[in-house]
């Protein structure tokens, strides 16, 4: 059995490239509390369902921000299992509501790379990631810049 790998090196990013992401995540309630709870976001419209059925959409909307995490971790066995480290997220854009039940899928479209100017063992990734649910529906959109190791 062969062992999985873990990113991409530095070289192996093309600008220009679009990456569909295999890892995917249906939103659950628990998920939506347990984050709401351990982020101390006590809005209503997240937790209360007589509330939220009174509002705009009618029912419970996930936290925009567990939605950008899990879009961000989505990502990792692609973009970042070899970064040094993230350095920038930027241009964070909620797109379309998320609810309970979802399915979060991601693709990344690689924007721009460079060689660090200081080591010469890493470059800078910039990529644009779009989070998009069961529908097709495009729901979040942010970019990023990861440094990355260059291969041995």
């Amino acid at each position: 059995m062969n062992q999985s790998v873990l990113g991409l090196y530095y070289e192996d990013f093309v600008v220009g490239d679009e990456i569909r992401h295999s890892l995917s995540k249906t939103i659950f309630e628990s998920d939506n509390n347990f984050f709401s709870l351990l982020t101390m976001n006590h809005h209503p419209v997240h937790t209360n369902l007589d509330y939220a059925a009174k509002n705009q959409h009618g029912q419970i909307l996930v936290v925009g921000t567990l939605v950008f995490s899990l879009a961000v971790g989505i990502t990792v066995p692609d973009i970042s299992g070899k970064a040094i480290a993230n350095l920038e997220y930027e241009s964070v854009k909620h797109l379309n509501p998320v609810f309970l039940n979802d399915t979060i899928y991601v693709r990344t479209k690689i924007l721009d790379k460079r060689e660090s100017k200081s080591k010469l063992d890493r470059g800078i990734i910039y990529v644009e990631s779009i989070a998009y649910n069961q529908h097709g529906i495009d729901v979040l959109s942010f970019r990023r810049k990861v440094l990355v190791k260059k291969r041995g």
